[in-house]
């Protein structure tokens, strides 16, 4: 597959990319045919527990497609405060499954949409205070929760694989499954042996074709039933309060408000996911204006006969396996959305797709929000316990509810509305732990020295990054390797441009690993001595002062002084060059102890490992220096 470069002409973010039409049509419906399924799932479940006869629940399936249209629409354009901007499908959530489910049994579809109304506005009043805790979501949390949400959505494509519901008398068939294992190595050699093919056009509508293909092996089997196409009408308009004028009782809507606070938590972590995985910095007020179109939409819906919506997490996962970065791509789903739902003929096409064909996709775009989450997690510093812990447990917690799903059985509806989202479930684990163990009465570290003892320059994007001419570039970055242009220059010119900063770290590290050992020790040789007294010297970076002030160096005592002086000459005339560590790992105590075994090594080994340690350093001040596409935090 051929990824997007986070560059194009003009300095056009792929975020706000206008593909050409035809381009356009195709990967938008795409989109649809991945998630038409979701769609139709809540409207089913509910009208089949409340007992509704078909055609109404014929009219909340048109419906739901309708305003999950212009939900997208509103999340993908945007207007004034409301919409992300970003590529997001919004569909029904199956938070609100339950509590609806209860709500109608008790007060019927009026009292339904009632308390969504209500539920939906107060979500706009809540979004800009939520969007504000944005810091409670480094990527260790993030991390964690996009990884939960493939894993928890996997069972979900493994129950489609098998034919959907588990009483259905061909649940598990030999005929499901193999449909099912044929669509995924149909998306596998697509993208395998013909992407390439039409520029990579291929590639990205990998999803589409085996979705179209499958389907066409299903009918030729006898295994796609296309009856409701002849059955349903061309046209069909929603009008509002089809089922009456809502009704609002205080229980109703204290439970969907509820609901809306779990569909607030969903939402933020997948618009963290999508920013990640297009690389578009996403700030509190990003948060604020997607969580405002969550809410504005949901009232809308319940206006017309909808449900609550939110993010659709298999279409982030169809972003990260296409590489189609634009926003104006969904929106183009959200306009074949509408026409679905103005036109049930055409809904009745792309509802005639076998699930056993869509489950066969779901493992590919499942697994692959699974790894845009591990992909995240591969920043945070694992080697930490604190973190490791909280990756650990959240995904566990996470993971219950697919396991065994009536594991809160026993519990009140309060708390089994909660906990029976395993997304929900994790982003809670995984704020709380967080909070816990990187927040609460942690005392200063040198992760944070530059709010500690300064500021450094305005932080750059990768794309901003991209935008430097080769000096420049140079100028900026060369104090991560203590002045060495070379390095920062070699690195420019074996990867320029950079995708993200992976990229950015990886071209650093290649150039620093492969050069010559005699150069290696040259680099080795610009870094100072350890100790107080070396932040006089003329050229110290002001990363180096505010390094050694966070550690304490800057504020030794004589004897502390002395042994440092000490310890600096013995090691320099046996290995021909200063002690390098990465001071952000130690203390001023553990930097003695640590120079103590090296001291023992040979020329051989300290110069492997004092390599190592610049990489490590350049890679800290990296994040001093460029920001990260969430926080640029290291946690």
């Amino acid at each position: 597959m051929v990824e997007e470069r986070v560059e194009r002409p003009g300095g056009v973010h792929p975020v706000d990319e206008v593909l050409p039409a035809g381009r356009m049509a195709a990967f938008g419906l795409q989109h649809v045919m991945t998630m038409y399924a979701g769609i139709i799932a809540v409207p089913l479940i509910v009208a089949t527990a409340l007992e509704l006869p078909p055609e109404q629940l014929v009219y909340i399936i048109n419906a739901s497609f309708l305003m999950c249209g212009v939900a997208t629409l509103i999340q993908t354009i945007g207007f004034w405060k409301f919409g992300v901007r970003l590529p997001i499908v919004q569909g029904t959530t199956f938070a609100a499954v339950t509590p609806m489910i209860l709500i109608g049994s008790e007060y019927g579809l009026r009292g339904v949409y009632g308390s969504v109304i209500v539920a939906g506005l107060l979500t706009v009043l809540a979004a800009p205070f939520f969007g504000k805790l944005l810091r409670f979501f480094p990527p260790v949390v993030t991390g964690s929760i996009i990884t939960i949400i493939g894993v928890s959505l996997m069972p979900v494509a493994i129950r489609w694989a098998a034919g959907g519901v588990p009483d259905a008398p061909d649940f598990g068939s030999p005929a499901n499954i193999g449909l099912a294992f044929l669509t995924l190595v149909l998306i596998l050699a697509i993208t395998r042996f013909f992407g390439g093919l039409f520029g990579g056009f291929l590639s990205r509508v990998a999803i589409l074709m085996g979705l179209v293909l499958g389907t066409v092996v299903a009918a030729v089997l006898g295994e796609a039933d296309f009856g409701g196409v002849a059955d349903a009408g061309w046209v069909g308009v929603s009008v509002p309060f089809f089922f009456g004028a809502p009704t609002f009782q205080i229980v109703p809507i204290l439970s969907m408000t509820l609901v809306m606070l779990i569909v607030m938590v969903e939402t933020t972590a997948d618009i963290l996911a999508i920013g990640e995985i297009t690389e578009k910095r996403v700030g509190s007020d990003d948060v604020a204006r997607g969580l405002r179109a969550d809410g504005i939409s949901t009232a809308l819906g319940a206006l017309f006969n909808s449900f609550p919506f939110t993010a659709f997490a298999q279409n982030v996962g169809l972003v990260r396996f296409t590489g189609i970065k634009s926003r104006f791509v969904v929106a183009v789903a959200g306009v074949i959305l509408v026409l679905l739902g103005l036109f049930p003929k055409l809904a009745a096409v792309v509802a005639a797709i076998p699930l056993p064909v869509l489950g066969g996709a779901g493992l590919v775009l499942f697994g692959t929000v699974a790894a845009a989450g591990i992909q995240t997690l591969s920043r945070v510093d694992l080697t930490d316990n604190r973190n490791l812990i909280i990756v650990a447990v959240a995904i566990a917690v996470g993971v219950i509810p697919a396991a065994l799903p009536e594991f809160y059985g026993g519990f009140p509806e309060g708390v089994r509305i909660v906990f029976e989202s395993g997304i929900t479930a994790a982003s809670i684990a995984a704020i709380l732990l967080n909070v816990l163990f990187n927040l609460v009465g942690r005392r200063p570290e040198t992760h944070d020295l530059v709010e500690q003892t300064g500021t450094v320059e305005e932080k750059l994007t990768v794309m901003e990054a991209n935008r430097l001419v080769r000096d420049e570039f140079a100028e900026r970055f060369a104090p991560l390797f203590q002045g060495e242009r070379w390095v920062v220059e070699a690195a420019y010119d074996r990867e320029h441009p950079f995708s993200g900063i992976h990229d950015l770290r990886h071209a650093f590290q290649t150039v620093v690993y492969d050069a010559p050992a005699e150069r290696q020790a040259e680099l080795l040789r610009a870094y100072p001595p350890l100790g107080g007294g070396a932040t006089a010297r003329e050229g110290l970076s002001g990363l180096s002062v505010r390094e050694r002030e966070a550690v304490g160096l800057t504020s030794l005592t004589p004897e502390e002084e002395e042994r440092y002086g000490e310890m600096n000459r013995v090691y320099e005339e046996k290995f021909g060059f200063p002690l390098v560590t990465a001071i952000r790992d130690h203390s001023k105590e553990t930097l003695l102890e640590d120079a103590a075994s090296r001291i023992k090594h040979s020329r051989e080994q300290e110069l492997l490992i004092s390599i190592v340690e610049t990489v490590k350093i350049a890679n800290y001040r990296l994040q001093d220096l460029l920001e990260e596409s969430l926080t640029g935090a290291r946690r």
